[in-house]
């Protein structure tokens, strides 16, 4: 993965993936005795690092493990992704569905948990999916635009195309959506 790394008025370090646009953000945590304090967004920050979307919907899900979900993505009322998981940890998967981008067709992943803290940034464009690696997982993610599920799509995580290098230690657990994902030579693409 990434091999450059940003830091945003000491707030938050940046890494850049080898996909367009997907970063890999490590917020400064602040701990002590009681706990720590660590800020999440700060749209001023965000913007710094070329976040600039507007978020209008948050989600938060929970999963068990080898839970695999995705890859998901909308084709009209496209979404970008800002992900964490507050429990447990998931390797999380970004790939570029952007025919013009240079990466298309590549992917990027990350290990998001509770106590790494980081955060992937998932373009619009990209479709998304996570394995739970970690006895549960629950992941918050904010988007850029509300669910639509008359435009949802769904990649298989297995592509061989894709070649995704998902730490499987056992069949996954999926949804029906996704056991019957499209390829990705035949499922709808941007420009």
């Amino acid at each position: 993965m990434s091999v450059a790394a940003v830091n945003a008025s000491a707030k938050i370090n940046v890494v850049r993936t080898e996909v367009n646009g997907v970063l890999i953000l490590e917020p400064k945590v602040f701990g002590d005795a009681r706990g720590f304090f660590m800020e999440t967004y700060n749209k001023a920050t965000m913007a710094e690092v070329g976040i600039t979307d507007n978020f209008v919907q948050d989600n938060h899900s929970r999963s068990e493990h080898n839970v695999l979900r995705g890859l998901h993505y909308q084709v009209e009322q496209t979404q970008g992704k800002l992900v964490r998981a507050i429990v447990g940890e998931l390797f999380d998967v970004a790939v570029d569905l952007r025919r013009s981008s240079p990466t298309f067709g590549k992917w990027a992943a990350a290990t998001l948990s509770a106590e790494n803290k980081r955060m992937m940034w998932v373009p619009a464009g990209c479709a998304h999916g996570f394995l739970v690696v970690s006895d549960i997982a629950e992941v918050l993610y904010k988007a850029t635009d509300f669910y639509a599920p008359q435009h949802e799509r769904s990649i298989r995580w297995d592509d061989p195309d894709l070649q995704i290098e998902w730490p499987i230690v056992a069949p996954p657990l999926l949804s029906d959506k996704d056991r019957n994902g499209l390829k990705f030579a035949e499922a709808p693409l941007f420009e």
